[in-house]
């Protein structure tokens, strides 16, 4: 099982898709006028001005972007920059940033297309999101590229991002903390689990449990409390690090930069070198950020937005609050330290260079991690399963049954998922993550001389 999905992973995830991917946020760029540079001020304070009232939708602009936080901040942020560290090499951070400043325009394009194109029934029911704008934007003949984006949001809602890789991060993050021995053990089906891992499993099935119920609207409401605290503590965190690790910060950014180029290549030459980090931290970056997946328009979409620009512009700094400051945090902790280099991986490898380069005692720091990483997890699972409800409900045409059930099977996958390995629950999620990313993807490029059009004439006359 392993080998196949390694072989389907690296298929999926190979060269085509990498410059795809790339190439698709430089296009967007190019074509905004690198509106991710010359607008990131005015999208900050599009998104803390929050000024929405009498707008249509069903959540503020402030709380969708707190939602879409709230499912791209998760253990791609900790384990997964670790994990394209260890296997990419320092390299893979630079081009985990590369991507992430092209996947804002990429980002952008997604907000203002799910606002464009959502449609409000009469009953009130939304219908936001690629699906959507697959399907309204593109038009009929395209609904079938539509229904495969809805499989595979569910997918990776079920076996990817929202279920599998966020419970194997909390359950192996709390058994280091609290059980590092592996001592207390419970019988489960007649096999010996860590008891940990077990009771971990079993309460945040039940947390979420108590959440989703809600809907969108607790959902938001959760999201919206926590996503702010949390990002701002990690930040907090990352900046002590940095202070206490001051004189090793320009070594750690050369080791980078030389490692994304294969300058430091010892074997296997440069640009075999090369390629890896770019594999890595490429795919590492769009698990963490979400770009050109189509995940975040989902919830953009359920916003009183003033307009599709300025949902496109409060979209976009996700990616640069994800990516370009959280993961970078966490990347330079692992390079500054060494901690991708020891024999180490997932979490461990994250705790360790905490440990290492905090100026708090050790079991003070992996508290503190461990905190960090259930409260980044937690909120990715709520935020998953927003997404994957709504690409059911566009098929089943918001059937309450299927949701219901979907709701459960949901609960089941968080249940099951501390008995997956590490390396197969990452591969499980790269793949369905890539398999996402193609028809949103698609429908980006062809939609892009309306967004092109749109974004420039509203520019001019709002003077922004």
């Amino acid at each position: 099982m392993s080998n196949f999905l390694n072989t389907l992973d690296n298929l999926i995830w190979g060269i085509p898709l990498i410059v795809i991917i790339l190439t698709t946020g430089i296009f967007l760029s190019i074509g905004l006028h690198f509106l991710q540079l010359t607008k990131i001020c005015k999208a900050f304070k599009f998104t803390f001005k929050n000024d929405c009232s009498g707008n249509k939708g069903e959540i503020t602009s402030f709380a969708a972007l707190c939602t879409a936080l709230s499912a791209t901040i998760g253990t791609g942020n900790m384990i997964g920059v670790a994990t394209a560290i260890c296997q990419g090499g320092p390299g893979a951070l630079f081009w985990m940033i590369v991507a992430a400043f092209f996947g804002m325009a990429t980002k952008y394009s997604e907000g203002f297309l799910a606002i464009r194109f959502r449609k409000i029934k009469e009953d009130g029911t939304l219908i936001g999101g690629p699906f959507a704008y697959i399907e309204y934007g593109l038009g009929k003949k395209f609904k079938p590229l539509a229904v495969l984006f809805a499989i595979f949001g569910i997918g990776v809602a079920l076996l990817g991002i929202g279920t599998f890789t966020q419970v194997n991060g909390i359950t192996n993050a709390t058994s280091m903390f609290f059980d590092p021995n592996g001592k207390f053990l419970i019988n489960v089906l007649g096999t010996p689990r860590l008891g940990v891992v077990v009771i971990a499993g079993l309460l945040l099935t039940l947390l979420v449990g108590l959440v989703i119920i809600g809907g969108i609207k607790r959902i938001s409401y959760v999201a919206e409390k926590i996503v702010p605290f949390m990002v701002i503590s990690y930040i907090i965190i990352g900046i002590i690090f940095i202070l206490c690790n001051l004189s090793s910060v320009p070594s750690a950014v050369q080791e980078i930069v030389q490692s994304a180029f294969g300058l430091r290549a010892i074997s296997g030459g440069a640009i075999g070198t090369m390629l890896i980090a770019m594999q890595k931290g490429i795919a590492r970056g769009i698990f963490s950020n979400e770009a050109g997946l189509g995940s975040a328009p989902i919830a953009a979409a359920s916003a009183k937005a003033t307009s599709p620009v300025h949902q496109g512009l409060i979209s976009m700094t996700g990616t640069f609050l994800d990516t370009i400051i959280i993961c970078t945090i966490t990347g330079l902790t692992i390079v500054i330290t060494g901690a991708w280099n020891i024999g180490l991986e997932g979490i461990a490898v994250t705790s360790f260079a905490f440990q290492k380069g905090l100026p708090f005692p050790p079991q003070v720091t992996t508290f503190i991690i461990t905190i960090c990483l259930i409260i980044f997890a937690f909120t990715t699972i709520l935020g998953w399963n927003f997404y994957g409800e709504r690409c059911l409900g566009y098929l089943s045409n918001n059937n309450k049954l299927m949701i219901k059930v979907y709701r459960f099977i949901f609960l089941v996958a968080i249940f099951i998922g501390p008995y997956f390995t590490l390396s197969q629950v990452w591969t499980i999620a790269d793949i369905v993550n890539g398999l996402m990313a193609i028809p949103n993807i698609i429908a980006l490029l062809l939609l892009s001389p309306l967004i092109f059009k749109e974004t420039r004439a509203y520019i001019m006359e709002k003077n922004i």
